[in-house]
């Protein structure tokens, strides 16, 4: 095992050309171009030897994975923002044919006004897709999460591509350390793609072709068994790399002094690793207060939030917004523990368009929200206008 000491964006490919893809389809975007950039350099040294090809759009570079992954190739990319936003219909394409692809996309705001910092609109706006979502905060959990996601995207009980999301330049140029394993060491970790299904010229079969919908019901009803199955194996993946590894960064979720809180904060990406100092400062004042840092978003951990439900007041910081209603995560855990709780949740939306989210600043929501004597109403918009 080595030290690298990189961005987010060089760790990502690092871990993209150890796990050995045969196929790279890329495309460049603010803040994701040095991403590809360094799968490229891979190609230039010698140390990537699949095929790396480059197109002309994000819609291409996803139509250009999912052709190869139908062929039986493990294939890998990466987007941003409006990038993403561009494969939309590839996107469905690809989890409805039942594709392992993984791929980064970094958090960046959706224009106009044009933006290049960093918000979870864009992967939020692709949480129906059927993709399998991470949310990760630190450059070695990057690194362990691609590895990882080609485990959990191939297994058989779910076959479905796999995004993992990271906060544009706080993490994507970024530089920290991580631990790199050796390419054997991956090797006997991540196994050599064998396809569940591919296009084969000598076994000829039909696909993506008109069906009744009798039969696309059960297409849709096996995309949801399958994200059912995830949460499992997403735990007995993250147990099979702490084995390996020593590294735990939590499943579907990390806890982080939750065992006797009182009230809990619920955080992703870089506010929910900048979070862990605000809780230490609470509780250097008396708070029992506790981080459960969701590092999964599809499938949505609803049993785990339920439980933290039944201990704790809940407290929620979106750094997204879906217009017309809430944040996504402030939503979607209301909905959880609706008919089963009514468990105080206090909401807060902060840092769109890349604002600066610094621990103080989550002290003074989580000291709010415990203040507030108010239950379950519409999300707090956090330092706008000079005010909440």
């Amino acid at each position: 095992m080595t030290i690298m000491i990189d961005t987010g964006n060089y760790i990502a490919a690092k871990a993209a050309v150890m796990a050995r893809p045969q196929v790279v389809a890329a495309y460049p975007i603010t803040p994701q171009t040095t991403l590809v950039e360094g799968i490229a350099n891979y190609v230039a040294n010698g140390e990537y030897k699949g095929e790396y090809i480059c197109v002309e759009s994000e819609h291409s570079a996803m139509a250009a994975c999912i052709g190869a992954s139908e062929t039986g190739s493990r294939t890998f990319t990466a987007t941003s923002s409006h990038g993403l936003l561009l494969m939309h219909e590839m996107l469905h394409w690809a989890s409805l044919a039942r594709l392992p692809i993984v791929m980064c996309n970094i958090n960046r705001v959706i224009g106009p006004g044009w933006n290049i910092w960093t918000d979870e609109n864009d992967s939020i706006a692709q949480r129906d897709t059927g993709w399998i979502q991470f949310y990760c905060s630190s450059n070695q959990e990057i690194f362990d999460t691609i590895i990882q996601s080609f485990k959990i995207a191939e297994h058989e009980k779910i076959v479905l591509p796999v995004m993992i999301n990271y906060n544009a330049f706080i993490l994507s140029h970024t530089s920290m350390p991580a631990d790199i394993p050796t390419q054997k060491e991956i090797d006997d970790f991540l196994p050599p793609f064998k396809p569940h299904w591919k296009l084969d010229v000598n076994n000829p079969v039909t696909h993506g072709n008109i069906i009744g919908t009798a039969y696309y019901e059960h297409i849709r009803k096996g995309m949801q068994d399958a994200q059912d199955h995830a949460k499992k194996i997403i735990k007995d993946v993250a147990k099979e790399w702490e084995r390996q590894f020593g590294r735990h960064h939590g499943d579907l979720i990390e806890y982080y002094h939750c065992d006797d809180a009182e009230y809990i904060l619920i955080s992703t990406g870089a506010i929910g690793a900048e979070s862990k100092a605000a809780i230490n400062n609470l509780r250097k004042e008396g708070i029992k207060i506790g981080l459960a840092r969701l590092r999964v978003f599809r499938p949505f951990p609803e049993e785990e939030i339920r439980k933290l439900a039944k201990q704790s007041e809940l407290i929620v910081i979106d750094r997204n917004i879906s217009i017309g209603s809430n944040g996504a995560f402030y939503n979607e855990i209301k909905s959880a523990l609706y008919g089963v709780s009514d468990t105080k949740v206090t909401g807060f939306i902060a840092g769109l368009g890349g604002k600066d989210v610094p621990y103080h600043d989550i002290e003074t929501m989580c000291k709010k929200a415990i203040k507030s004597k108010k239950v379950n109403n519409s999300q707090i918009w956090f330092g706008f206008d000079g005010g909440e």
